[in-house]
């Protein structure tokens, strides 16, 4: 398929397992530029050899505005950006909302809540040339409350009604924002959550599993599907969504 043929492409976080699979997903799919955004050089380095020429690696913390500024000025995108896609994201140490650290809080907030805003503001004037659209990660835990993951669960609702708002702002300029929000996938963030809970790791991935009706934990490329179907002409009239991908577990 090549639904998005000539499009240039721009991804935060793309060294993440999500963010990797989406940008071969892009880069199957005929983009012809990928910004790929991330601040673990090394798997950039890597994502970008097995795409080859479409990729372009950008190294950037996500949680330093300056780190941000200058990442962004290192971009030709002048010629604009049909998509942007933040992928870049947290689930932090998975401690209860009421016992998390000042400090891991604010590098949440910092890195899904401002990193995805501040990736929007340094990218809408490239977006605005080619009336492209956006498409935010935010996540299930940030539709509804959540036990065990009440910072993360704040943070990701915070995104949701952060592209709510932006979809409000830019409408009229046909510029249209989305959200996927992935239930619990298959990932090494998955399991570093399950790993936390030490001897009782197991009870956690089970609890966490029977969460979704459909007994099992999503894939990356269910994800990706989702995303690639926001950002197509295909959902040319949708904008302000924050769209499940979870199993039915918010059914």
């Amino acid at each position: 398929m090549t639904r998005f043929a000539g499009k240039t492409v721009l991804i935060t976080g793309a060294a993440g397992t999500l963010g990797t699979d989406l940008s071969q997903a892009f880069a199957r799919e005929g983009a012809e530029r990928l910004y790929l955004v991330d601040r673990d050089e090394a798997r950039l380095g890597e994502l970008r050899a097995a795409i080859g020429r479409p990729a372009i690696a950008v190294r950037c913390d996500l949680t330093s505005v300056a780190d941000m500024r200058q990442a962004w000025d290192g971009m030709d995108l002048e010629l604009g950006i049909d998509v942007l896609v933040t992928a870049g994201g947290t689930l932090g140490s998975g401690k209860p909302l009421l016992e998390v650290d000042p400090e891991e809080f604010d590098q949440m907030l910092s890195l899904n809540v401002r990193g995805t805003l501040f990736a929007v503001q340094l990218t809408l004037g490239a977006l605005r040339h080619r009336k492209g659209c956006i498409v935010t990660y935010g996540s299930t835990a940030g539709l509804t409350g959540s036990h065990a993951l009440g910072a993360y669960s704040t943070t990701k609702g915070a995104v949701a009604l952060l592209t709510r708002s932006l979809a409000l702002s830019l409408a009229e300029e046909g510029i249209r924002v989305n959200s996927v929000c992935p239930g619990s996938i298959s990932s090494p963030m998955l399991e570093r959550n399950f790993a936390a809970a030490g001897a009782e790791a197991e009870m956690r991935r089970q609890i966490y599993r029977d969460l979704h009706p459909m007994k099992r934990f999503g894939e990356a490329n269910e994800v990706t599907q989702a995303v690639l179907y926001l950002a197509s002409d295909a959902a040319s009239y949708t904008t302000g969504v924050s769209l499940p991908v979870d199993g039915g577990r918010l059914a």
